[in-house]
């Protein structure tokens, strides 16, 4: 029995034990197989967590300019609503200065730099012997009106023109014009004084008013005057004296030619003769 078995027996361990070697070796390969694909799902896990970080990195980087542009423009925003100047803030700082001839000189060649020639300009220019003293700021009406027209009682009885006045006193409104007739009391006498302002009253009117007697003084605004100019119902031919309110001001402590408008009125009002007067020597301006 024992010689029967021999080779085939052995033969048979042999190849059992290598078929056993085998399966051994067969899962040990499945294993290695199935830990390769674990590693690279790892590895992509990581890269798109890196990709993700990446984006949200770029986003903010993205929005953090976005949120300084609305700041860099407010700052010039900021720059713009700083307030200029005034005059009510520089005059509520300091007193007013008098006025005088060459404020009103200077007037005249800013006004009128951009619209005549050169030479046109130099015969506009008024000599010293034009203006009356200036108001310093110490006299009401009545007692500069005195100290520039010293001979007003003759002057007043020689004047007989209608349409017409001897002394004319600009201001800047209506409300200024009535006040300033009150302040003439004293110094008019006989004299007729005539309000010339456009407030409630209409141009027919007033020269209708004009047209019926003798009137020595006018007052009103520049607007008016140079409009009674214009149609004929006021001649300057017989005037003498122009007092311009200059010195006075309003709430905004603005002075009557710091106005647009009123400025442009008092300027039409220069042309419209008063210039050419004071160039032959028959007006005289005084600065109240």
């Amino acid at each position: 029995m024992g010689d029967d078995l021999g080779d085939e027996w052995w033969a048979h361990e042999v190849a059992s034990e290598g078929e056993e070697e085998k399966h051994e070796e067969q899962p040990k390969e499945n294993t290695d197989v199935k830990t390769k694909p674990q590693k690279r799902k790892n590895t992509v896990t990581e890269k798109t967590a890196k990709a993700k970080k990446k984006k949200k990195n770029e986003q903010k980087e993205l929005i953090i300019p976005q949120k300084k542009e609305p700041e860099d423009e407010k700052a010039p925003k900021v720059k713009r609503k700083r307030k200029k100047k005034t005059i009510t803030d520089v005059l509520s700082t300091s007193e007013p200065k008098p006025g005088c001839p060459a404020d009103l000189q200077s007037l005249i060649t800013q006004y009128f730099s951009d619209k005549r020639s050169v030479i046109e300009q130099e015969e506009l220019k008024l000599h010293d012997s034009c203006f009356l003293s200036s108001n310093d700021l110490t006299h009401s009406l009545s007692s500069y009106l005195k100290q520039v027209c010293p001979k007003w009682a003759k002057v007043q009885k020689q004047h007989t023109e209608k349409s017409s006045v001897v002394l004319l006193i600009v201001c800047s409104s209506a409300l200024r014009t009535i006040e300033l007739i009150k302040q003439l009391t004293t110094f008019k006498g006989e004299a007729k004084a005539l309000k010339l302002f456009a407030k409630h009253i209409k141009v027919e009117e007033q020269v209708k008013l004009l047209q019926k007697g003798v009137t020595h003084i006018g007052v009103g605004t520049p607007g008016r005057i140079s409009a009674l100019v214009e149609k004929g119902g006021l001649n300057l031919q017989a005037l003498r004296y122009v007092v311009l309110d200059w010195n006075w001001r309003d709430q905004k402590l603005r002075r009557m030619v710091d106005i647009p408008e009123i400025k442009l009125d008092f300027m039409k009002l220069l042309e419209s003769g008063i210039l050419s007067g004071c160039k032959e020597e028959k007006v005289k301006i005084g600065l109240f």
